[in-house]
């Protein structure tokens, strides 16, 4: 096997690795069930202690807890929305820990026992870990269980000494302070995976073209010895008709043959992952100071010609560069989406879409070049489309698609 091929085999065998994206998803999937799993063994307390709260005031605060926790849950399996979830659920639950006290009505039928908010604290705290920086978040895990021992020094708290208040406040720290550690160390060493393999994916696609611009000179040095340059000598040679026809029809092939090395062009050689695309377009996103909603479906186990995710990247980046340039409206917010969608293994769907003010294609100039070069003639040499939607007040939808076609685009 030659060399090339046999490096294009390996690289197509690399073991998959973890990324930032897979440990979000593991943490996020991980605290909805827990919290389910905590939230259904506080039930029973809480249905005992709602006697000892103001009328209503326990229903109440078991419906806004449990639902967030429901509501945390879905976000986390869904992959929607997961970082507003965990942030409410941990702002109800210190909203709720500091009404405890004011809602409390008769301290005497807690017979001293714990209040079941404190059975979802760690359950609080990991949220504030995935929906926060980590500065916050240990900043949360600290102040949250203080809070908590506060009360538990109180009547409405079970009227605790300070030795078990002070005990259950630290094991409530320790046990959020293991978490933020364990979720900030994968998280940090999933970025470093992601960004040494997005590094060793580039330098690989740099080596892939140049072989590939080697072998396409080889090519074409073989096919202007071979054609080119044996026609010119035929016909410097022909003296009768039948030697001029002979050199006309090896000078026709000759021109066929070139146009048609000139269709072929370099490719490169590999295929990559849809999530390194994915993971590219968020590091755009972050030099750009307005915020676009991302919506990613279906990226696991698609793969595109690094070709492809070029042209996909470049033409994204300046849709969305064309989106902040032009779609704002003075007075108005304008809504940025951009959703990622993967076709079946080998295929992308790309929308870059804004509610912003819209423009009439057919008043475009002819000298833009952010739409008709930057995005569509670089999908099409690059075997995609790109179709533009846009109407005046209406906003503006730029899909770009690999192969075309790819899951039925326009």
């Amino acid at each position: 096997m030659p060399a090339v091929d046999w490096r294009v085999t390996r690289l197509s065998r690399r073991r998959s690795t973890v990324t930032r994206a897979q440990v979000e998803t593991v943490t996020g999937r991980a605290l909805g069930l827990f919290g389910l799993v905590f939230g259904a063994q506080t039930v029973p307390i809480a249905l005992v202690q709602a006697d000892a709260l103001l009328p209503g005031a326990g229903a109440a605060l078991m419906a806004v807890l449990y639902g967030a926790i429901v509501g945390l849950a879905v976000a986390t399996v869904t992959k929607v929305a997961v970082r507003t979830a965990c942030l409410a659920f941990a702002l109800l639950y210190a909203l709720a820990l500091v009404a405890w006290p004011f809602l409390v009505d008769d301290p005497a039928a807690l017979h001293g026992a714990a209040p079941w908010l404190y059975y979802l604290c760690t359950v609080a705290t990991t949220a504030a870990v995935v929906a926060v920086l980590p500065v916050w978040a240990a900043a949360y895990t600290i102040v949250v269980p203080a809070v908590y021992g506060v009360i538990r020094l109180l009547p409405s708290g079970g009227d605790a000494g300070p030795l078990l208040a002070v005990l259950d406040a630290l094991y409530a720290v320790v046990l959020g302070v293991v978490v933020l550690v364990i979720v900030t160390m994968l998280r940090q060493t999933a970025g470093a995976v992601d960004a040494a393999q997005e590094a060793a994916l580039e330098r690989y696609d740099v080596a892939a073209r140049l072989h590939a611009n080697e072998i396409e000179r080889v090519k074409v040095d073989a096919l202007v010895h071979d054609s080119v340059l044996t026609t010119l000598l035929s016909a410097a040679a022909a003296s009768t008709p039948e030697q001029q026809q002979l050199a006309a029809r090896m000078a026709r092939d000759a021109v066929q043959r070139l146009d048609e090395a000139g269709a072929t062009g370099p490719r490169a050689l590999d295929r990559v992952g849809l999530p390194v695309l994915v993971r590219r377009l968020r590091a755009a996103l972050t030099t750009f100071t307005t915020p676009f909603t991302v919506r990613v479906v279906n990226a696991g186990g698609v793969e595109l010609p690094v070709e492809a995710v070029e042209a996909l990247y470049a033409a994204a980046v300046q849709a969305m560069v064309n989106s902040l340039q032009h779609a704002d409206e003075p007075g108005l917010s304008t809504r940025r989406e951009l959703r990622i969608r993967g076709v079946r293994a080998g295929g992308c769907v790309i929308e870059i879409a804004d509610n912003g003010r819209g423009f009439a294609m057919d008043r475009v100039p002819a000298e833009r070049l952010g739409l008709r070069v930057s995005i569509e003639e670089r999908m099409a040499n690059a075997g995609g489309m790109a179709h533009i939607e846009s109407r005046i007040g209406h906003g503006t939808t730029v899909t770009v698609a690999w192969p075309q076609g790819a899951g039925g685009a326009a």
